[in-house]
């Protein structure tokens, strides 16, 4: 009896080492049986609410990846996977306070937003450029000299359309629009030539109007692309070792390319469209080598 007392009493000291072991998120995890998923509900086709209610997209597809990775990491069969909404102006402080532990959108990495929080490889590329009507001929920057071009009061996007407009001298008569929807039908009945957003959301505005084929973007940019990426929690090295390999393995295998048509060149829910969006050559580069880094520069196409 005395033996088996010492069996038992190695194996739960071996437990308890082992669990006292885990730290941050992955201790989180493993004391409540769930990972906090965040989304948020119109980032499409990242993350966004299907005709069900239900969380689907792109980035939320890699996320179920790393909740997955965590579950075998921890030994956790029935984990619990909690889908969260959050906002823009949410989604920082409730992955600071603890509420969420992966954030699955259209979330820019850069230097500013990593002294709070930190990311996971790099999953996306967005720049600043605009659409126009296909009729116009108005394929870059320097054809919008003298045109109108609208874009979102407030927004970077307009900030950078007025730095463009000033270094280049091109004499654009810049509206500032309330919101998307403003912006685009000014596009749609030509008080505005030129309609300036980042290229994925343009691509989406275009997919969902009446006639997409009457519409184009631009050949360059007014911007440097910038890398999005899946956020986690800052100085949380186990967890985001466990996400950074889930990512790297994924973007570096064929499956990337699957699951990136899955949602930018395929019929997506509710409503079947297709934006149309391939693959750029600086996010097939950054694939190969994949990366956290919130450095714009890092990700020039080879």
């Amino acid at each position: 009896m005395r033996r088996w007392g010492c069996v038992l009493a190695l194996v739960l000291a071996a437990h308890a080492a082992g669990a006292e072991e885990l730290s941050g998120t992955l201790q989180k995890i493993k004391e409540t049986g769930k990972i906090a998923v965040a989304f948020q509900e119109a980032a499409v086709p990242f993350s966004y609410l299907d005709g069900n209610q239900k969380p689907v997209g792109y980035a939320l597809d890699i996320c179920a990846r790393i909740a997955d990775a965590v579950k075998r990491e921890l030994g956790l069969p029935n984990l619990v996977v909690e889908t969260v909404p959050v906002t823009s102006s949410t989604r920082i402080p409730l992955m600071t306070n603890g509420t969420i532990d992966l954030l699955c959108a259209s979330t820019t990495n850069n230097a500013e937003r990593q002294k709070l929080v930190t990311f996971t490889n790099t999953h996306f590329l967005s720049a600043t450029r605009f659409a126009a009507k296909a009729s116009s001929s108005l394929r870059r920057i320097d054809d919008l000299k003298g045109k109108t071009a609208v874009a979102i009061a407030g927004s970077t996007n307009i900030a950078q359309l007025n730095k463009v407009n000033v270094d280049r001298k091109l004499g654009i008569t810049i509206v500032p629009a309330k919101d998307q929807a403003e912006a685009f039908l000014m596009l749609e009945t030509d008080r505005a030539q030129a309609y300036v957003l980042d290229d994925v959301q343009l691509a989406v505005a275009i997919a969902r109007s009446k006639e997409p084929a009457a519409y184009v973007i631009s050949e360059d940019a007014f911007s440097k692309a910038e890398p999005f990426g899946i956020m986690l929690r800052k100085d949380d090295a186990p967890f985001k070792a466990i996400a950074d390999r889930v990512t790297a393995e994924l973007y570096q295998s064929p499956e990337i390319e699957k699951l990136y048509k899955t949602w930018f060149e395929s019929p997506v829910p509710p409503t079947g469209t297709n934006f149309n969006y391939p693959m750029s050559a600086a996010l097939r580069a950054a694939f190969k080598k994949p990366s956290s880094s919130p450095d714009p520069d890092a990700y020039a196409a080879e």
